[in-house]
C-alpha cells in the first residue's frame, strides 16, 4: 500500500509540474519591418489648421511569452534628426535647440511598463518617452491587427498604436503669439505609429 501511495504521489507531482511548466512558453523576439511601417505626428498650426510630420529612421524590439502579446515587452527608438514635415527650413527648425535639440539630444527612446489586452484586439500600451532629455509616462491605445505568414514563410504582426503628449512637458516650448488669439503651434502633439513586425 505505501508503495503505491508514493507511485501516485509521484506521478501527481510529475503532472503538476508539466502543467507548470506549459503555461509558460518559451518567449519570442520580434523586430519592426521598418518598410511596412511609420511613426507620425500632428499638431495643430494657427489654431485653424492640422500640420503632420513623421520620422523616418526608427527601431523597435518586441519580446512576448503570449501568442497574441498580452503582457509583450516593447522597446521602441527614434532618430530625431530624420523628423520631415515636407518643409526644409521647417525640419531644420525643429532639429535645432528651439524643439529637439538633435546635437544633443539624438534619439526619443521608449520603454513599455505594461501591454495588456483590453477586449477583443485592444490593447493599452503604457511605458516612458525619453525626449529632448526629460523622461515622462505616457500611454497608447492599440489595435492588434493579427499575425500572418507571408509569401517568404516570415511570420508578421501588425499593431496601429494613437497616443498623445504635450510637448511643453518635455521643453518643446517654442511658440509665437497670433493676432487673432492663440499660439502657432499647439501644446498637444497627435501621436499615430503603424508597425508591422517580423519574428525573429
Amino acid at each position: 500500500m505505501k508503495t503505491i501511495f508514493s507511485l501516485s504521489l509521484s506521478l501527481l507531482l510529475a503532472v503538476g509540474a508539466f502543467a507548470q511548466s506549459g503555461t509558460k512558453a518559451e518567449a519570442s523576439t520580434w523586430v519592426a519591418d521598418v518598410s511596412h511601417s511609420n511613426v507620425r505626428f500632428a499638431v495643430t498650426h494657427m489654431v485653424v489648421s492640422e500640420m503632420e510630420g513623421s520620422f523616418k529612421v526608427f527601431s523597435a524590439s518586441v519580446k512576448s511569452e503570449a501568442a497574441d502579446f498580452d503582457g509583450a515587452q516593447i522597446d521602441f527608438t527614434i532618430d530625431a534628426a530624420t523628423i520631415n514635415t515636407d518643409n526644409t527650413d521647417r525640419d531644420n527648425h525643429l532639429r535645432g535647440a528651439d524643439f529637439f535639440d538633435v546635437a544633443n539630444n539624438p534619439q526619443l527612446v521608449f520603454k513599455s511598463t505594461s501591454f495588456k489586452k483590453t477586449g477583443g484586439n485592444k490593447y493599452k500600451l503604457m511605458g516612458t518617452l525619453t525626449m529632448h532629455g526629460v523622461t515622462k509616462p505616457i500611454s497608447f491605445a492599440v489595435t492588434y491587427g493579427g499575425t500572418v505568414k507571408d509569401p517568404w514563410g516570415n511570420t508578421k504582426a501588425g499593431f496601429k498604436a494613437v497616443g498623445k503628449l504635450n510637448r511643453y512637458d518635455y521643453g518643446l516650448k517654442w511658440n509665437t503669439a497670433i493676432e487673432a488669439g492663440g499660439i502657432a503651434v499647439s501644446e498637444e502633439v497627435n501621436l499615430t505609429v503603424n508597425i508591422e513586425l517580423q519574428k525573429k
